[in-house]
């Protein structure tokens, strides 16, 4: 069973090095891409005051947080949580730099150590739209997930909204699976999968006013490329 942990954090400032601390811890929990709610949210005492643009973004104040745990008091139930999940985080250098730091201050190993990998949706994102905002507000705009909600930053709405993003930019990876909820109640999950040579499938044509039309948007991309496009060249050659 594979299972993944939608990760994000809020913090006092942007340096962890430099003395920032995280004040808020927010996971969510995927079995096979599906969330199961168990979820795990936390508020920290970072024994310092969060900086005014920080604060700005996640609105946590620091009266707010006077009454909290400090972050070593509840390691071990974070670890516990955590343990051998891959880790999904958007920005992960910055995360991982805190958590790490506050490892260290604990006088544990790196937070690698403690999960099954690592992987970040920011660099994901990066390469599947390359050039564009890949924020998570862009991202969440760009796949159609509703994050009208998010005024301010928080960790645990981050999680939420990020696991619907990762989601969203990995559907293409899902194997096409027909699961039978009956058997997979009787059979601890198994399914079945689609052999599609069973399917007869339609075969739809463009008319010929279709066909008009995209060759003329083909002559139009051709001449603002300079004569460029690759399928002239290639039909050119044949």
């Amino acid at each position: 069973m594979s299972r993944q942990i939608v990760l994000d954090t809020e913090t006092t400032g942007l340096s962890a090095e430099g003395g920032d601390r995280i004040i808020e811890l927010g996971c969510v929990e995927l079995l096979n891409r599906k969330l199961t709610g168990n979820n795990l949210h936390l508020y920290f005492n970072p024994g310092r005051d969060s900086h005014e643009d920080a604060l700005k973004v996640h609105g946590i104040s620091n009266e707010f947080l006077k009454d909290k745990p400090k972050f070593a008091d509840v390691v071990p139930q974070i670890l516990d949580y955590l343990q051998g999940a891959e880790i999904i985080i958007h920005n992960a250098a910055f995360d991982v730099g805190f958590l790490n730091k506050e490892l260290e201050l604990t006088g544990r190993a790196p937070f690698s150590t403690y999960v099954a990998s690592i992987t970040d949706t920011l660099a994901m994102a990066k390469e599947m739209y390359p050039g564009k905002r890949n924020s998570l507000d862009a991202l969440c705009d760009r796949l159609g997930v509703d994050n009208s909600g998010r005024t301010l930053h928080g960790a645990l709405l981050d999680a939420e909204l990020l696991a619907d993003v990762y989601i969203s930019l990995t559907r293409g990876q899902d194997a096409l699976l027909i699961v039978d909820d009956a058997q997979e109640g009787a059979e601890g999950g198994a399914s079945a999968q689609v052999d599609l040579s069973r399917f007869a499938l339609q075969v739809i044509t463009a008319n010929e006013q279709e066909l008009a039309a995209h060759e003329d948007v083909m002559t139009q991309i051709d001449k603002s490329s300079g004569g460029k496009t690759i399928w002239r060249k290639l039909s050119a050659a044949v």
